[in-house]
């Protein structure tokens, strides 16, 4: 029943309508059918449904044709609804509460649907069984209607909200402007922004350039944005006005720029917002977001937009400020250390500098090769404490002091207590570490002296990296405060093919782990790593530097001597063996079997292993460092295997007489039984043992054994074995 089917309200003899108060007040039933609400009674027992007229007008029934029947009032409801209503009802029923609520649509003849609201009071008897409903019916159309309205602009809100909040959290980690674009135009970049494409450009002097782009149509999007400033496209437009445009569909959009009419039909995009990018009233770039669907831009979404510019602005001001604090502390670093670095004879040199991520925080970390007298040069890789400029600064005075007192021909202990006293009279408190070697290629001598800093590593020709143990002294700075300016040296041998690795501790320091842990790792990356100097420099600066982060700057300095492989007729190789390294023998004796597996001399491999052993046991017993085997294949037509052991003691071996019962002293007599030939050579600080096993050849002269071995006074100096 519609308003004009209603009885029609009659004046009364006062003047006021019939069925009124006098105090002009309507009566409840009129209140009730005025605001489309109703009564009903629902009588279980007998299953008859009595409604008011208020109420049959909210159902649209006719108040004389309906039968009190509750399926008549059911058959109104679509059939997934009357499902519904009818589950919730029935649960009611069953149920022990006293009341129940349901809304339910109900089709109207206009085709909407009106939103019903039926709350009724349950009457129960014995035992709680439910005898009749009492309640009201109601139009909540309205009602439900705002309520949608108001949830969708609370959804509407809320994604908002999390879009602000999404881009806000992904560009607060943005650290340099790349940070920056990967966080816009990387996975979820333009889901975090609520758009479809992206396109960023950023002013430099009179031209924009666009380093960032995302979404379909990439090509379009740079035709919108082309270097010069010119304002017939509408990124330099927004760029140049400081407003922003919101353009709502292709034809808005060429109509304000013409010149986009021929690109437009090749766009995947049906609206787009072009904003600038304003931080604290300087224009850095313009920010265009584009959708595929056609938007009129509510003020609350443009409202969005303008935020998301402003939280960009500010990112990038952050970001190119940090750049440029970058730049200018990398340059300052990058001028206090040496420019190039010389080639050297007899091997090849290869160094690294990683600056930190800190902004102006640079550290104090430095390397340097300095050519020294007689064909020698000096390798130094340091850290001065902190992490500033001063420290750099510190840095750039020490380094050029220490290369100064190396190049008037100190030895490594002068030099590194001479540049103590120099950093303790710097009007500065700062200390430094530093690890300091002198080396010869021709000879292999490699002179070490460490000031609280890590020893070297040496990568060995069969890729075994060893930590050979250099003796120390405190850091420079400190040891001339403590009057202990004491620095021992270490003597090490480099054989050809080995590579020495010079490094500070930003290589080895990974966040919340212990340092020798680090160690262990840049040990096991020197071993896998290219033979090369260059090479294995990369290799490290990828593996580790990358991979404990950008707290710490990394000096790194990778020094390989030439190897020397003789030639295919007559290979040659060379190890040395550290006195320290338990395992060095056995793997000295397996590398010479398999060296000889290889040369085709497998024959010869039992004999060249037992020698092998006996000769470098003697030098690790009997002197105070290691030994350089040095395994090579004579020349034809008599191809025999020479074996030399070089160590850096005076002492010869002599021959002794043992007893059945002794525990050394066969030695020499195992060397001569074994060998065609054997010998002792006087090697510049030490001496070579050194003997040849094969096919044997008449001899022209007499045995050398018996002559050149034995010199005069070697038999009662010596106490090997």
């Amino acid at each position: 029943m519609t308003d004009q089917n209603r009885p029609p309200v009659v004046p009364g003899p006062d003047g006021r309508p019939e069925g009124r108060a006098p105090t002009g007040e309507t009566g409840t039933a009129e209140r009730l059918a005025l605001n489309r609400t109703g009564s009903f009674e629902w009588d279980l027992d007998t299953w008859t449904l009595d409604v008011d007229e208020a109420g049959l007008l909210v159902f649209g029934l006719d108040p004389d044709a309906f039968d009190a029947r509750p399926e008549s009032l059911a058959e109104l409801l679509d059939p997934e609804e009357r499902a519904r209503v009818g589950v919730a009802t029935d649960e009611a029923l069953k149920g022990s509460g006293s009341s129940y609520s349901v809304h339910f649509r109900i089709p109207r003849a206009d085709g909407r649907d009106q939103w019903t609201h039926v709350q009724g009071r349950i009457v129960r008897g014995e035992h709680g069984k439910a005898r009749r409903v009492i309640g009201l019916v109601r139009d909540a159309t309205a009602e439900v209607t705002h309520a949608d309205f108001m949830l969708e602009l609370e959804r509407r809100r809320r994604r908002q909200t999390d879009i602000v909040e999404r881009t806000t959290s992904a560009l607060s980690r943005a650290v340099t402007v790349d940070d920056v674009t990967a966080a816009l135009t990387g996975p979820g970049g333009l889901a975090r922004l609520g758009a479809d494409g992206l396109a960023l450009g950023l002013l430099d002097n009179a031209e924009l350039d666009v380093i960032a782009l995302s979404g379909e149509s990439l090509e379009v999007l740079e035709d919108l944005s082309p270097g010069p400033l010119d304002p017939a496209f509408p990124l330099a437009d927004t760029v140049l006005s400081g407003r922003p445009r919101f353009l709502g569909s292709p034809a808005a959009l060429t109509r304000r720029y013409p010149v986009l009419e021929p690109s437009v039909g090749r766009m995947k995009f049906q609206a787009a917002a072009y904003l600038p990018l304003v931080a604290q009233a300087r224009t850095l770039g313009g920010l265009a977001l584009f959708y595929r669907q056609r938007t009129a831009f509510t003020a609350d979404e443009r409202n969005l937009c303008r935020g998301l510019a402003a939280i960009v602005a500010q990112s990038l001001q952050r970001a190119k400020l940090f750049d440029e604090e970058r730049e200018f502390a990398t340059g300052l670093q990058s001028a206090m250390l040496p420019r190039r670095i010389h080639d050297i004879e007899g091997g090849e040199i290869a160094v690294r500098y990683h600056a930190a991520w800190s902004g102006r925080q640079v550290g104090g970390d430095w390397y340097d090769v300095i050519a020294l007298p007689k064909g020698r040069f000096g390798v130094v890789v340091g850290d001065v404490q902190g992490h500033d400029t001063h420290a750099a600064a510190i840095m750039g005075q020490l380094r050029i002091a220490l290369r100064a007192y190396a190049a008037e021909g100190h030895p490594p202990s002068t030099v590194l207590a001479r540049a103590s006293r120099f950093l303790a009279e710097l009007d500065t408190d700062r200390f430094a570490t530093c690890a300091y070697a002198q080396v010869d290629l021709e000879t292999g001598a490699v002179r070490v002296v460490r000031a609280g800093h890590f020893g070297p590593l040496i990568r060995h020709m069969d890729g075994r990296v060893g930590s050979p143990r250099v003796r120390g002294g405190l850091p420079l700075g400190i040891s001339t405060d403590f009057g202990d300016e004491e620095y021992p040296e270490t003597r090490l041998d480099l054989v050809p093919g080995e590579t020495l690795v010079l490094y500070t501790d930003g290589l080895v320091e990974e966040p919340g782990a212990d340092i020798d842990a680090g160690v262990r790792t840049l040990i096991t990356e020197v071993g896998a790593g290219p033979a090369g100097a260059e090479a294995l420099a990369d290799h490290l600066s990828d593996r580790l530097w990358e991979r404990w982060g950008s707290g710490d700057d990394v000096a790194l300095l990778v020094l390989r001597r030439s190897p020397d492989p003789g030639s295919p007729r007559a290979p040659r190789l060379h190890q040395y063996i550290h006195q320290a390294d338990p395992e060095g023998l056995s793997e000295a004796r397996t590398i010479v079997r398999q060296a000889l597996t290889d040369w085709d001399l497998a024959e010869l491999a039992d004999d060249a292993e037992l020698v092998t052993g006996e000769l470098l046991v003697n030098v690790l017993l009997h002197t105070e460092g290691g030994a350089v085997l040095t395994l090579e294949v004579l020349p034809e037509p008599v191809r025999r295997v020479r074996l030399s052991v070089q160590d850096r003691s005076s002492a010869w071996p002599r021959r002794r007489s043992p007893g059945e019962t002794a525990t050394s002293g066969r030695g020499l007599l195992l060397l001569d039984a074994v060998s065609t030939r054997w010998g002792i050579e006087p090697r510049g600080e030490g001496k070579a043992v050194w003997c040849e096993i094969g096919p044997g050849a008449p001899p022209t002269t007499p045995p050398v054994h018996r002559h050149a071995a034995e010199p005069p006074g070697a038999r009662g100096g010596g106490t090997q074995r």
